[in-house]
């Protein structure tokens, strides 16, 4: 009897022990600074004003990106050359009794940086804003006398951002308006974690064949005037984890396999007693 006291009493103190560490280990993963949870924690009611900086950034023609290119002109028959290679005719179903669909495809800007355009040919578009190529073309299908009063409509297939890091749903971000801020963006990446660094946002954009870096804080209200504030295409959103995730990911890892030995002696004796 009295054994079978002292067995019992070790199992409830293993078991008492391995409560109390698990509690531990939720205690610390739970605690945050919820100060450092808000944006722009602190800001009263004000007005800015927006800088010249801070518009949304003229989109800039790369390697790979895809274009439509719609031209339009009094003469609705003549237009049809350069919209077809826009759309792609796509058939479903059986020969007879198929469905005909139009998919998007647009004009591939090629590594050399050149689109192949209907009538005008080989067209360098790469480095090249869309109101820039919008007046070369324009002007070389009057110069050709091919079109009377063109309008010639540009738009951006692969306009997209990625947001990756402590947020809810890391993702990449199709924008067919064109415009987005930041945001936007990690609002449509289902928001910053408790966990995520808003005083710490890294941007990483590619122009001119150069990375740039940024570090943004959404702590402070430059960010409303920032050049950064509105995304270029490609852009990419990288969030970084704070010092409570880290710590709390490091105690667990630490704690947990003492927790795990103790079940383990535990689930012996149980055996043992079974026995």
């Amino acid at each position: 009897m009295f054994c079978m006291e002292k067995i019992y009493s070790r199992l409830f103190s293993i078991v008492s022990s391995g409560c109390m560490l698990l509690f531990i280990i939720g205690l610390f993963t739970a605690c945050v600074n919820t100060k450092r949870a808000a944006y722009f924690y602190g800001i009263g009611d004000t007005t800015i004003v927006s800088s010249p900086d801070n518009k949304v950034p003229e989109p800039v023609i790369v390697q790979n990106d895809v274009l439509t290119i719609s031209v339009s002109s009094p003469n609705p028959e003549a237009d049809l050359v350069f919209n077809a290679p826009n759309t792609l005719m796509t058939q479903s179903g059986t020969a007879l009794g198929g469905v005909l669909s139009a998919q998007v495809t647009g004009y591939l800007v090629n590594p050399e940086g050149f689109i192949q355009f209907p009538m005008l040919g080989n067209i360098k578009v790469v480095g090249l804003t869309k109101r820039e190529i919008k007046v070369l073309i324009t002007k070389q299908l009057i110069d050709k006398k091919l079109l009377v009063d063109p309008i010639v409509t540009i738009r951006f297939i692969n306009f997209r951002v990625t947001v990756m890091g402590e947020v809810r749903t890391p993702t990449v971000i199709s924008v067919p308006s064109e415009k987005m801020s930041l945001l936007e963006a990690l609002g449509m990446a289902g928001d910053l974690t408790v966990f995520g660094k808003r005083e710490n946002i890294l941007l990483i954009r590619e122009e001119n064949g150069e990375k740039i870096i940024r570090r943004i804080n959404l702590n402070s209200t430059d960010i409303l005037n920032s050049p950064y504030y509105y995304l270029k295409s490609n852009d990419i959103i990288y969030v970084e984890a704070n010092a409570a995730k880290i710590s709390s990911a490091e105690r667990s890892m630490q704690i947990l396999p003492i927790a795990l030995s103790g079940l383990s002696v535990l689930a012996v004796i149980v055996g043992l007693i079974i026995k």
